[in-house]
Order: structure tokens, then sequence, then C-alpha cells
């Protein structure tokens, strides 16, 4: 016998019953035992609420924490830019000492976590500013020709609005300068860094400082550092109110005691470090380990029959943890008390109508809906083929149903355009359907195929499925290295790296796709219409750029734009010019450094901007490959005597890197400009920043 389907369908659509009346049906059953589950429900949520509220006071803390931390980095930071910049305009004089001296101080009085501003003269003199508590201020100056062997102080009294002379006097002092890391690294380093330091004139003083050169018409005059003591960060941990009777602590990476609570802390008291909290916070540094240090990590932890909440969550300041620990008792007690009153009464009814209830809406709900979110599964991985309908005597899972299936049926249609990998990858990204955006720093790549233009046009329809296989193959790679793609124009694909979803390494992370798009073309066989395999240019560059839903209300396009995507642009079209592959800007350089292998090609001023810029050929990920690459050391030398105007030295070195390589266009276009300028010599207004007059 012949059963028509569609006839089925519909009479079972007949016999459906309301969702509502289903669910009514359910809560009835359930009514009886709702007396003994709401007081379940109440101790649950109670304690919920007691966890959450001690969450929430962590989280509290740990933004007060971190906001003070990023504040005193700031205002170190701040300082020592306002004082270098003083030096470097000329406005002040390093040996100038009244003006030093009233510089140095109003940068004490205007930043209230610092503790000192010192400076130390390659002949190893040193003078500097330090706080003696809140209410009194030094000046002291160690000298080799002036008083040697002594260290002159000056004392003032702080009074509102300005401070006043108290008194001179001499003290011996074995204090040198010259032994310090922080300053013996600061003057051969090139920009400022962080410094843990305990040695100070006044004795041992846990502090850190952020100490760098200070060059003035480019010759070195000394190293300034700006010092917080971390008696200063124990006041303030004092102040946090972590619970009735919680504590939170700082540790450096490796785990030594940065700052505990004391109230009495400061440039004169060192801080105490009894605290009856205090060994809780080490063990949980001791369990966490290297998770603790780079990760918020919470447990739960017991010492002396009490049970207490710990955290520990990194700081700003590099390989700086908070551990704050808060008794239990102060938010279970009560909760746990009504707990074990509750427990046995009402074990057997929850046990009852866990039971019933699941039963009833495994049979009437959960079984049919359990079909329909399979279905869905199979739209979510865009294997439409699969979706079914599911007859249901719930009409509204019935019309549920049908709808997946229709929505199923019209977005197949999207395969006959797209691919199918890249329609999931697309349909992963969950941003917010309407305009706008935000400026941050990402990594923009743009690919295309060289010499399109004339082989579309010589391969005709042809073209279609080679283009297909390229952006196949270059889809998979970026999608594969956590790329978002934008676009696609023609042969060319627009992607970038660090948003939606953050990506810290995002510059590397585009340097690996490019370096995988070039393999990945390599690999794939592709070839154009005389046999020879497909080639690709790359452009890559790093910056601050605007991203978000760019468009009208009617349609958007989740994209980036600015200035830096502009230059990954121009750098795609710069690789006719060199004769190379992938280009990257400084940014991304820069960002990647240590991963990567690169040469630094050029300075070049592209299309609509006058200012250079270094750019750089990306050869490949550091650790990889073989062969040598001192060639590449060749190149850079001569391009520094290019720049340097040197044109015959540089001549010879790009002669070495091509007598190494045979080939390589870009010191074959620099040996010929060396050639021109060793012939005719450039005039006194040359830059060696060679400009771009196409896009």
């Amino acid at each position: 016998m012949n059963v028509d389907p569609g006839r089925h369908f519909h009479a079972l659509a007949r016999l459906t019953v309301s969702i509502r009346l289903a669910v009514s049906a359910l809560v009835l059953t359930a009514i009886l035992l709702t007396a003994a589950l709401s007081s379940l429900l109440w101790w649950r949520t109670a304690e919920a609420t007691s966890r959450q509220l001690a969450a929430t006071i962590n989280e509290q803390i740990v933004a007060a924490v971190r906001k003070e931390v990023a504040a005193i980095v700031d205002e170190a930071r701040a300082a020592h830019t306002a004082i270098r910049t003083l030096f470097l305009q000329n406005v002040l004089d390093t040996r100038e000492a009244d003006k030093r001296e009233f510089v140095f101080l109003s940068q004490l009085q205007s930043q209230a976590t610092i503790s000192s501003v010192a400076f130390g003269w390659p002949d190893g003199s040193f003078f500097a500013a330090h706080k003696l508590g809140d209410r009194r201020l030094e000046m002291m100056e160690i000298s080799l020709t002036d008083h040697p062997g002594q260290r002159r102080i000056d004392e003032y009294d702080v009074v509102p609005g300005d401070i006043e002379f108290a008194n001179r006097r001499f003290e011996p002092t074995e204090f040198r300068v010259a032994d310090l890391a922080w300053f013996k690294t600061g003057l051969a380093a090139e920009e400022p860094q962080w410094f843990r330091v305990s040695n100070h004139p006044t004795g041992e003083r846990p502090s850190i400082a952020f100490a760098g050169p200070i060059d003035v018409y480019q010759e070195r005059q000394g190293v300034l550092a700006i010092i917080i003591e971390y008696t200063r960060i124990a006041r303030f941990l004092s102040q946090l109110e972590v619970g009735r009777t919680g504590a939170a602590f700082i540790f450096d990476g490796s785990g030594e005691l940065v700052a505990a609570p004391d109230m009495d802390a400061d440039e004169l008291h060192s801080a105490r470090e009894e605290q009856k909290l205090l060994p809780l916070a080490r063990l949980a540094l001791a369990q966490a380990g290297d998770q603790g240090r780079k990760e918020a990590w919470r447990s739960r932890l017991a010492s002396h029959g009490a049970a207490y909440e710990v955290a520990l969550t990194p700081l700003p300041f590099p390989g700086w943890s908070l551990a704050t620990v808060i008794p239990e008792a102060e938010f279970l007690g009560p909760v746990e008390t009504t707990l074990r009153r509750l427990i046995v009464g009402l074990a057997v009814g929850a046990v009852l109508a866990a039971l019933v209830s699941a039963m009833l809406a495994r049979s009437v709900i959960a079984a049919p809906l359990t079909r329909v979110v399979g279905e869905l599964r199979h739209v979510e991985a865009f294997a439409l083929e699969k979706v079914r309908r599911h007859p249901s005597r719930l009409k509204e899972i019935t019309s549920l149903s049908g709808a997946i299936a229709e929505m199923a049926a019209g977005l197949s249609a999207f395969r006959k355009f797209i691919p199918a990998d890249l329609v999931r990858s697309l349909l992963r990204q969950g941003v917010e359907a309407k305009p706008g955006g935000t400026i941050q720093e990402l990594s923009v790549m743009f690919i295309d195929i060289a010499g399109f233009t004339g082989l579309s046009e010589r391969m005709g329809d042809r073209i279609v499925p080679l283009l297909s296989g390229y952006l196949d193959a270059a889809s998979e790679v970026i999608v594969a290295d956590g790329g978002t793609i934008d676009k696609f124009i023609g042969d060319a694909v627009m992607a970038f790296w660090g948003a939606p979803q953050p990506q810290a390494d995002h510059a590397l992370r585009c340097c690996r796709a490019a370096l995988g798009c070039r393999s990945a073309i390599e690999a794939s066989g592709l070839s154009d219409d005389s046999g020879q395999p497909l080639q690709i240019r790359i452009g890559i560059n790093s910056g601050r750029m605007l991203v978000g839903n760019i468009g009208s209300e009617l349609r958007l396009n989740y994209t980036v734009i600015g200035d830096a995507v502009n230059v990954a642009s121009r750098l795609e079209g710069a690789n006719k010019s060199y004769g190379t592959q992938i280009l990257i800007g400084e940014a991304t350089e820069r960002l990647a450094r240590g991963a990567i292998v690169t040469r630094e090609i050029d300075s070049i001023a592209v299309y609509g901007r006058e200012e250079g810029f270094s750019v750089y050929e990306l050869i490949g990920l550091a650790g990889e490959g073989g062969g040598t690459t001192g060639w590449i050391a060749d190149y850079e030398r001569g391009l520094a005597n290019y720049r340097a105007r040197r044109f015959a030295a540089a001549l010879a070195d790009f002669e070495v890197v091509l007598n190494e390589r045979g080939h390589d266009r870009p010191a074959e276009l620099m040996r010929d400009r060396c050639r021109q300028f060793a012939t005719v010599a450039p005039d006194t207004s040359w830059r060696p920043v060679a400009a771009l007059t196409t896009k």
C-alpha cells in the first residue's frame, strides 16, 4: 500500500497541541514540590550571591590595584619624558644645579607615587631628589671632585603649596652609581626601561626604577632614573577594604613579595611583612605556578580549620601579580548553617521532583527540541544537505522545524557563488550589525596575482577555476592563522588580524600567514596560461586603524580603514618595483622582531605621502629553513653606506650580495643607483628615500 508522506505530515499537524498547554501541564505536575524546591533554590541563590559578592569585591580590588599600578607606571614614564624633553630641548643643562634641583623637586611634588628622581653622569657623579615621607624632601649630591667620598644632603620641609629649606649636611658614603645595573645598562641603552633596584645612597630600599639615557646633540650626558619604592605601594594596599578581615599582596615574577598592606610605610619606614594571611598568599602563588603569573587564577585554601577564597591576577607591570585572600566565613557562614538543616529533608523531594520533571520534559519538549537543535547544528556547520523536517505534536516545534528547512534551502544558494568553507568562516564572525568602529592597533595584508590583468585578458573565462583555486588556497591559510578575511577584489585578497578577537601577536600571525600563502600557492601547482607557476605579491603593515561596521543602515561591511591600511596596499604594489614577493612595513617588523627573518630593502615614500619609512622583505620565520643568510648583513651594510652617501663602499657591498645570490633584484636596483651617484653625486638636498609614483 502506498502512503502519501505529505498527507501523513498534515494529518499529524492537525493533532498538535499548543506548547503553552504542554508547559502548563508540566508546571501543574511540579507544583506539589514547589515548597521544597523553593527552599533548595533559596540556598543555592544565597550561596551563589555570597560567592558573587566575594568575586565582586575581588574584582573591585583588582581593578583598583591595576589602576594604581598603571598610574605608577604612567607617572614614572611621564616624569622621565618631561625631564628628558627639557634636557633634549636645551631648556635645562644637566650641570645647571639650581634649575635641575627645581625641576626634580617639582616632579616629586606633582607625582605622588614617585620616591626619587636621580641622575648619574658618565664620570660617576650622582645627584638625586628624594622624598622623606610626606612632609620632607632631600636633595643629595655625590661628586668625585667636590667633597669626594661624601654625600651632600639638603633637606626641605613641605609646606602647603611650597617647600622651605631646612638644613645642609655632609655624610660619608660608599655609594657608587657606576656599580648599579640601572646606570650601567642605561648608559649603553637607546631607550629607557624598568629595573629592580635595592641599593640607594640611603641604604637598602626595595624599589623599581624607570631609567634611560639622556643625549643632547647626540652626546650622552648621563642616565636619568625615576624611582618608586615599594613602601608607596604598601601604603596604597593598606587603604583597600578586602572584606572585613581580608588582605591583598603584590608579588614579582620571582615570587618575592613586593608589597603587603602597611599604613605607616613610606621612605622613612620600611613596610612590615608580619601579615597573618601572607602565608596563604605564598601558598597560592606556589600552587598556581606559571599560570598565576600569566592569567587570573582562583582557588579555595584552608588554614587552621578556616577556608579562604584566594585569587591571583596579573598586573600591568611586567611579572607582577596581585594576591587577594578573603575568609570564606565572611560570606558563607550563615548559608552553610541553614544548609545543614535543609539538606536531609529536601534530598528525597528534590530527587523525586527531578525525576518527574525530567521524564515529562524529555518526552514532551526536550526530545522534539533536541531533534530540531540537531538540524540547527547542520545549518551552523553549513551542512545544508543534511537538514530534514521533523513533525511534532507541538505545532510551534513543527513550525520551527519547517522554518529551519526553508532557511537551509535558501542558504544553500550561497554555495553557487562562494566556497562553503569561506561561508562557514563568515558565519562564525559574530559582530553586531550596526554602523560603528574603534581605533585599534592591527595588522593588515593585501595579496594579489602578479600580472593578473593581462592574464585574465588572455585566458578569458578559463581564468575562473584558476582564480577559485588561488582564493581557496589563500583563504584556508588566512583562516588557519586566525585572520579575518575582509573582502575579495578581483584577484586581490584583503585580510587583517587583531579583530574582532584581540590577538597580541597579530603582526607575527600576519607574517606567518603570508609565508603560508606563498607556500600554499607554490604547492598547489597553479600555473598561468604559459605553464609558469602562479606568482603572487603580498603587502603587510601594522598600525592604528579604524575597525568596525562601515557603511549605511542598509548595507554594512566589517572592515578596516586608515593610513596604515593604505600603506599595506602600496607595499603590495611596491613588490613590482623591487622584484620581491612579500614586503612589510617597519611597524610590523618591530612587532614581530625576533620571530621572523627580514631584510631591510629601502626607505620609501608611497604614493600620496611625502615622508619616508623603512620597508622590509619578509624572508621566513626565525629558526626555520636552511641556507646561509649572511647576504642579508651584506645588503643592509650596503644600505647603510648608501644612506651615508658612501656610494663606492655601498656599490661593493651590493656586488657581494649579487656574487653570492646570482640574481637579486633589490641589490641590482641599489647597485645601479650607487653607480649613478658615484658618477654624478646628488646635491645636498638629496634624501635616501625612494618615491613611488604609482599606487
